[in-house]
């Protein structure tokens, strides 16, 4: 058991051991062809995404310039906080993965609208197309899930005190996570030039420039306009409230994919640097889906409940995910591959709780 975080050198995958990959990719292919549609988003997508964009420029309206009691301020800027969120669900994480559109500039601006919401699209595509979706769970490689040494997600972590009342703390902790991203950790990559361990190429001028200038537009419209129009105490508890809930929506729906009971961690062979599966069967050892069967659940976490579908096909738009999933899940029962789904949200949660606890406690 490792002691640290420290795992340097990247893991390699086993090499495939039989047809399950190519059968899957295949059969999903055939599903596109014979529908004769595309795999990237449709009308379904596009309207979803202006009602996102209507819906926040509402709440933001509703919270700093109409003239409405505290508390329905208030809840404005949660509505918005959960607003934040979903954009970053269903458009920008659609965008980043190069499945909102065929078409590439469009791709890339839905990417940026998570700079518009605080976060930065360059650093993000590092930390999560690359090391999250290489190496889902490996400890020391993927960073998207991992609040190390708040929380201990897996046994290989070292154990410290507090963390036999993880599941306790851990919901509040989740609150203040989208703070945490926006004003520290991609500062923290910006300052030391890397990603979980990973040296970041590409950074040019421009991405410096689009860095600064949306950080800055973020603080100043989402922070100074509210402190401006509301006063310092409520305009930063008010924004505070916001930003938690955001942080809140993206944890839990993150969370509950990857640190569950059902779903696998593990570290690389030390001496071959070697990980025991093939690419495509570690994806599904690793997630979870969950509230598959809610067209709601669906519409709101923007495909992400089918995170298992997502993994294993990260450039089909999450508006095809209900279609596949059947071809998905059949396949794996047919190679005896894990198939891993919570059937409600709140059946995702308590195991995702039970397993703080026991990870918490665990040696």
């Amino acid at each position: 058991m490792l002691g640290t975080r420290d795992v340097m050198a990247v893991a390699k995958f086993a090499r495939p051991q039989g047809a399950f990959s190519q059968v899957l990719k295949e059969r999903v292919q055939e599903y596109f062809k014979s529908a004769n549609i595309r795999p990237t988003g449709d009308a379904r997508l596009f309207t979803k995404s202006i009602i996102l964009i209507l819906t926040g420029i509402i709440t933001y309206t509703c919270w700093l310039f109409l003239d409405l009691p505290t508390w329905a301020s208030v809840l404005s800027a949660l509505l918005m906080g959960v607003n934040h969120a979903l954009i970053g669900f269903n458009i920008m994480h659609d965008g980043a993965h190069g499945s909102y559109s065929s078409n590439r500039r469009i791709n890339a601006l839905m990417a940026y609208s998570l700079n518009v919401v605080g976060g930065n699209a360059f650093y993000w595509n590092v930390k999560h197309n690359v090391a999250h979706h290489s190496f889902p769970n490996v400890e020391g490689h993927d960073e998207d899930i991992d609040i190390w040494p708040f929380i201990r997600s897996n046994k290989y972590q070292r154990r410290l005190w507090f963390h036999r009342y993880q599941h306790l703390y851990g919901m509040f902790l989740y609150c203040l996570t989208y703070v945490q991203w926006v004003f520290w950790a991609d500062m923290r990559k910006y300052i030391e030039g890397s990603v979980a361990e990973v040296k970041i190429q590409g950074f040019t001028t421009r991405q410096h420039v689009i860095f600064w200038a949306t950080k800055i537009a973020y603080g100043a419209v989402f922070i100074g306009v509210p402190v401006y129009i509301l006063g310092w105490t409520m305009g930063l508890l008010t924004y505070g409230a916001s930003a938690a809930m955001t942080g809140l929506v993206i944890a839990i729906t993150f969370q509950l994919a990857h640190v569950n009971e059902k779903t696998d961690f593990m570290v690389p062979d030390p001496v071959t640097n070697a990980l025991e599966d093939e690419f495509s069967v570690h994806q599904f050892a690793t997630t979870a889906n969950f509230a598959t069967r809610s067209k709601a659940a669906a519409w709101v976490f923007g495909g992400l409940n089918f995170q298992v579908e997502h993994h294993v096909f990260p450039k089909i738009s999450h508006i095809h995910y209900p279609s596949i999933k059947p071809i998905v899940e059949q396949t794996c029962r047919e190679f005896n591959v894990p198939y891993l789904e919570y059937p409600t949200v709140m059946q995702a949660i308590i195991s995702h709780l039970r397993y703080l606890r026991l990870v918490g406690s665990a040696a």
